[in-house]
């Protein structure tokens, strides 16, 4: 028997997804070695072949970074001869996975009813901005109005300013390893009982997970401490945020535990018994206080690199504020390839974050080509369903398939 690439080596995904949330879930199972036939609606396909930044040709780095290794099949769904063809994809396939807004899917005419009555064995995984149930189902909504009404929002940015939100995709990165590990169980439960299922993912209820603490301190106090943002620093743990050292700023945390190796690091253990700042609850009643104790040490220190060398020397956990320059080229994310340097036929050389999941029995990383739109519109076809060439072409010529060159 042949040793599997990958740890997800002969499963098959029916990919519907577009952008970003959905396309992480796929991108990390093709990483792992599935087999993703990414379904395009035609002509246009995916909307991230559109997305920033574009190569002359009109090849979207974008679209590289988030869908190397897949396979493209570009198709006008809402064709008889398009139907048919999902149909008999979803018969064939392990996964069947879609991001429209809710009740896309079932107007393309496949809700979970149809897919389980085709495939009883098949798991599929829908993801939206607010979950498939609830008063916001049908409402437009992206990674950021669902921050904004999981109460995320409302937490980042200074307190006396308006909110603030951060400049990457938190939210759909996020989801969509939601959505992974929910497939994967799924799956883990099929090789148990033999049944498919129906998944459902959403940006809100991921975001609102993400609440360690705000949450369960509002309803244990009955409403009486209400969680606010709090600029630089965290309203409940003190030293905990962002002070501004002689270069620039860096992140410095000290629990309790750690309040005496901080002191330590200052040269202040005088810090470590005085009664104004022995306990947390203290400290955080003095941030201010505390802050400037600890920004008037940093810029009394030679230099940042200074400063951060001797919180390591005494355990304190501390982090320069890295710009994207600098985290990429930070050595410790060069070996563990946590970016990662590939090659596209004709953007060229480009790097993009690495593989966040490790595996011991399988150390390397797969080797994977981001596809041209259709590009293996025959491949599937033949390969899935049996199709020759002439009803390929036909297909072709009636305009259910079509072909793009980036």
């Amino acid at each position: 028997m042949e040793a599997p690439q990958h740890i997800l080596d002969g499963y098959k995904v029916l990919d519907f997804t577009q952008v970003l949330a959905g396309p992480t879930t796929t991108r990390l199972m093709v990483e792992l070695g599935a087999e993703v036939v990414k379904l395009e609606l035609a002509p246009g396909g995916d909307f991230a072949r559109s997305l920033p930044w574009k190569h002359e040709t009109g090849r979207s780095a974008y679209h590289v970074q988030q869908n190397r290794g897949k396979k493209s099949l570009c198709i006008d769904a809402k064709s008889e001869e398009g139907r048919e063809v999902i149909k008999g994809l979803i018969s064939q396939v392990d996964v069947v996975i879609e991001n429209f807004a809710p009740g896309t899917i079932e107007r393309l005419g496949f809700p979970w009813e149809t897919v389980k009555e085709i495939n009883p064995r098949a798991i599929m995984c829908s993801i939206s901005a607010f979950g498939q149930g609830g008063p916001l189902t049908n409402l437009p909504g992206y990674d950021y109005i669902a921050q904004a009404y999981a109460g995320v929002t409302h937490m980042i940015g200074d307190p006396d300013r308006a909110p603030s939100f951060p400049l990457l995709g938190i939210g759909d990165v996020m989801t969509g390893v939601h959505a992974a590990a929910a497939i994967g169980f799924a799956l883990l439960f099929r090789e148990k009982t033999g049944r498919g299922q129906y998944v459902d993912i959403s940006l809100l209820d991921s975001y609102f997970h993400c609440h360690e603490v705000n949450v369960e301190i509002y309803s244990a106090t009955k409403g009486e401490y209400e969680p606010k943002r709090a600029g630089s620093h965290h309203y409940a743990v003190c030293p905990l945020g962002l002070f501004k050292g002689k270069d620039t700023y860096m992140f410095i945390i000290a629990l309790d535990h750690q309040w005496p190796h901080l002191c330590k690091a200052m040269n202040r253990n005088d810090l470590i018994t005085d009664p104004r700042y022995d306990t947390n609850v203290k400290r955080v009643e003095k941030i201010s206080e505390v802050a400037a104790i600890i920004e008037e040490w940093l810029a009394g220190t030679p230099d940042d690199e200074t400063a951060l060398k001797r919180l390591e020397e005494c355990r304190v956990p501390c982090a320069p504020v890295l710009s994207i320059a600098e985290a990429v080229a930070h050595p410790h994310l060069r070996e563990r390839k946590t970016i990662r340097k590939v090659e596209d036929e004709i953007i060229g050389e480009l790097e993009i974050p690495g593989m966040p999941l490790r595996f011991s029995e399988f150390p390397e990383l797969l080797d994977l080509h981001a596809p041209y739109l259709g590009e293996h519109n025959e491949e599937i076809l033949d390969r899935y369903l049996g199709y020759g060439k002439d009803k390929i072409a036909d297909l072709v010529r009636s305009g259910v398939l079509h072909r793009g060159d980036t």
